[in-house]
């Protein structure tokens, strides 16, 4: 059950902004408080650090040379390729013989074919050293600045990702809070000194600021692996994406906090919080996988950018990619913000004539109009 602030059992209704601020820092005390969060959070900043570590050392770990067997008239030929290690022997039968043996990972011998080469290896083809010692035809890169489309992918999904957890795992705690406070008539003797508003303020405000201290500190992980592996890729060209992703995702966090809490209050039971809370798991859904699947769609990641629930996940593609104009970031926080105040009203319409209602789940069209 939760504890009550002292404050708060005393005569008299205490003024909003003092009540939003005990109750906010009541949210934050108690989540700092739990070793369970205390731990989820840095194991999960640890996993973040050496991923990224991981991804700028692992191929170079992995990266291991070919040992190659050939003769001497093909030597420099083969020498002359990156990753291999060279064994001259005396002729084919010794080539052939060394590759049965597994002495060496494959041989390279005079051929008939148009490449004059024959690729010897012993239970399927050496396709590495095949792709080596192909003809490979010279390219010109129109735009060689152009982002790589899987590396493009990826950094789709990690911001994908990083929404879609933040936003449940707080949302969830806001819904469970609200619904606990209501089943145990615990939120009866808060109503009775500090107004319903101040309450879903404060739960906002206090959970939003956790979760925008989650996402700094995970931004700050991902720049110091960045510091760490001393890769451009994290410190210049993802800095300012992930700038306006933590701004972005902090704005419609509250967004979302506020639409949770709301539909906590509609249902007085735990067991029926998951049909409330339903259509709010869509709507963080669907930014997450419109994210991954038009990472690299500038048409659709415009659209998404002036949506307020997918914004947070589009911007910072955006800016990435470079596909936008100076101002087209400020529009969506512009749009944003005012999306934000207005759900932020509506939330609090239904917060406040749903709170006190028992038994059955209430909709929201008639928790509106009670």
């Amino acid at each position: 059950m939760t504890a009550i602030d002292p404050s708060l059992n005393r005569r008299g209704r205490t003024g909003f902004w003092a009540a939003t601020g005990i109750v906010a820092e009541r949210e934050i005390m108690t989540r700092l408080r739990s070793k369970s969060f205390v731990i989820s959070t840095a194991i999960m900043l640890a996993l973040i650090l050496a991923g990224v570590i991981f991804s700028s050392i692992g191929p170079e770990l992995f990266d291991s040379e070919s040992r190659v067997a050939t003769v001497s008239s093909l030597t420099a030929t083969v020498e002359a390729l990156d990753g291999v290690v060279v064994d001259t022997l005396s002729g084919a039968d010794a080539v052939r013989q060394a590759v049965q043996d597994g002495t060496v990972d494959a041989g390279v011998l005079p051929g008939e074919g148009p490449s004059g080469l024959l690729v010897v290896g012993d239970r399927e083809a050496p396709s590495a050293l095949i792709q080596l010692l192909s003809i490979t035809p010279e390219v010109q890169l129109l735009d060689p600045n152009a982002p790589d489309p899987m590396l493009t992918y990826f950094i789709g999904i990690a911001f994908g990702i990083v929404f879609f957890s933040s936003a449940i795992t707080f949302g969830q705690t806001i819904a469970q809070s609200v619904v606990e406070e209501k089943q145990s008539r615990i939120v009866e003797i808060m109503l009775a000194a500090v107004p319903a508003r101040a309450i879903l303020a404060g739960k906002v405000v206090g959970n939003s600021v956790l979760a925008f201290g989650q996402i700094v500190l995970i931004a700050a992980v991902v720049l110091l692996g960045g510091a760490i592996t001393g890769s451009q890729l994290l410190l210049d060209g993802l800095g300012m994406p992930i700038t306006w992703f933590v701004v972005l995702f902090t704005i419609g966090f509250v967004m979302l906090a506020a639409l949770y809490a709301a539909a906590a209050a509609l249902v007085s039971r735990a067991e029926d919080l998951g049909t409330a809370t339903s259509p709010l798991m869509m709507l963080i859904m669907i930014p997450y996988v419109l994210v991954i699947v038009f990472n690299n769609n500038p048409l659709a990641l415009q659209i998404m950018s002036y949506v307020p629930f997918s914004a947070p996940v589009a911007v910072p593609m955006r800016v990435y990619l470079q596909t936008q104009a100076w101002w087209e970031p400020l529009l969506s926080l512009a749009i944003l913000v005012a999306s934000t105040v207005l759900i932020i009203g509506f939330a609090a319409r239904v917060y406040e004539r749903s709170l006190l209602k028992t038994g059955a789940m209430v909709k929201w069209k008639d928790a509106l109009k009670a």
